[in-house]
């Protein structure tokens, strides 16, 4: 076998990308990244402090840039842009995708791409709590339709059904933005419908599973 290539912390976390896209979540170990590179797995240690960090540093990777604003663009086109990108990030990658409901948004670069995400809300008026909430919905939507879009949930549908029901979601996001964002007082406007009080046997909504959830 010849030499292995220099190691690096970039080199590490695309020997761990390759090895969970050909073997799941499951299947990713330091003793199979390490045979992926050529080296031992003690070596990965020198540029990974633990396979959490290595889970963190795959979710920084799945994480797509936000246009900057100082680029011209308007806070939809960001928006938009953005939630495109993590759409075929999900396409490239489905078995790792849903690192990024399952981790935590706890590294410099994944705050840094939430507090972008909550600038362009504040640039399209949001108040900063408002802002902070839409974050919170909008990346949730996203990332959740593309993890269920990637896992083969909606395949009984064609791609063209697909790309209008994320047209819609967008441009939901975009209502719900133009309107001021979410309010917690609009539940209660809308009937209680969602607001757990509880549901058609008198007992807590938030204790059955969500209507449709089987797609």
């Amino acid at each position: 076998m010849g030499r292995p290539a220099q190691l690096s912390r970039p080199a590490v976390v695309a020997a761990a990308m390759a090895v969970a896209d050909e073997h799941g979540l499951a299947g990713l170990t330091m003793p199979a990244v390490a045979a992926r590179l050529g080296v031992t797995t003690m070596a990965l240690y020198r540029h990974v402090a633990s396979k959490d960090d290595l889970l963190d540093a795959l979710v920084e990777a799945l994480l797509p840039p936000l246009p900057p604003e100082s680029g011209g663009a308007s806070w939809r086109e960001r928006l938009g842009a953005m939630a495109a990108a993590i759409r075929d990030t999900a396409a490239r990658h489905p078995a790792v995708f849903p690192l990024l409901l399952q981790r935590p948004a706890a590294t410099e670069r994944a705050r840094e791409i939430r507090d972008g995400v909550v600038a362009a809300l504040r640039q399209a008026g949001l108040a900063p709590g408002p802002a902070a909430r839409a974050e919170r919905l909008i990346s949730t939507a996203v990332v959740g339709y593309a993890a269920g879009e990637a896992a083969g949930r909606f395949d009984r549908h064609d791609r063209r059904v697909r790309d209008e029901d994320f047209a819609c979601l967008l441009t939901a996001i975009t209502a719900l933005v133009e309107t001021g964002g979410p309010a917690p007082g609009a539940l209660s406007e809308a009937g209680g419908a969602f607001s757990g009080a509880g549901g058609p046997d008198g007992g807590p909504a938030a204790d059955r599973a969500a209507p449709g959830s089987g797609g």
